[in-house]
């Protein structure tokens, strides 16, 4: 117990520097497979920048686990040891788990955006929490916050994978027409990422054009730094990014 308390301390010590993101490289010293149970605490941290770097610091451990085996049982693959941690998030998002999973999607969808077979094997799994038409998954987060996560994970594995993301148009097309501002700018944020320099279909683009005025406020973490975006704003860059040509 001890050295779990010393590793955290450790590395909130180093997720709370300025220069986090120059000296992130140092938590490779540690084997990946000692950083995630830090790592889900530290999502939970009394810090929004802290809580936002843990989820870059979460995806950089589990990649690196899936690429290398276990220290003193080099016969258990790498893969096998992320896809354990990958389904522990899945848990903790499950209300059997007795918690509300603050900073699982957001952290899963970094880890997926990191490694690409780990995002084919679970992309559809993390959509699943925003779909209205579940398909038979049956998991659509009913607690706005939450889909907050999802969907800003959804647009992160879009920075890496966009592919993986474009069957979830229609969720993100209906997630533009939720109450949250939050969620509305998170979707269309993604819709452009998804669908940019593909022309975009009608419906996604109406529905896009609706909320080019929309001053409502929401907080965007991208490449490394909390930003203060609009709706208007993320959805007029959606609509330039779908207009540009390939």
């Amino acid at each position: 117990m001890a050295h779990f308390r010393d590793l955290k301390r450790s590395i909130r010590g180093l997720l709370d520097q300025d220069d986090w993101r120059d000296r992130i490289s140092e938590l490779d010293s540690v084997p990946a497979g000692q950083l995630p149970g830090p790592l889900f605490s530290l999502l939970l941290d009394r810090d929004e920048l802290v809580r936002w770097r843990a989820v870059e610091a979460f995806g950089r451990a589990v990649a690196r686990m899936a690429e290398s085996p276990e220290e003193g049982n080099p016969a258990r693959s790498g893969m096998e040891r992320a896809r354990v941690v990958l389904r522990q998030c899945l848990w903790r998002l499950n209300e059997e788990s007795g918690g509300l999973g603050w900073g699982i999607p957001e952290a899963l969808g970094e880890c997926l955006a990191r490694h690409k077979r780990l995002a084919e094997e679970f992309h559809r799994m993390l959509a699943s929490y925003v779909r209205q038409q579940t398909s038979g998954e049956g998991n659509y987060l009913e607690h706005v916050p939450m889909r907050r996560g999802v969907f800003w994970a959804l647009g992160r594995l879009a920075q890496a994978f966009p592919e993986l993301v474009r069957a979830e148009v229609p969720s993100l097309v209906a997630g533009l027409s939720e109450e949250d501002a939050a969620n509305r700018g998170l979707c269309a944020w993604t819709l452009g990422l998804v669908c940019a320099g593909q022309g975009g279909p009608e419906p996604v683009l109406a529905a896009l054009r609706l909320l080019v005025d929309d001053v409502a406020s929401f907080p965007l973490f991208s490449q490394g730094a909390l930003q203060s975006s609009t709706v208007g704003e993320a959805a007029r860059g959606a609509l330039a990014a779908i207009a540009q040509s390939k």
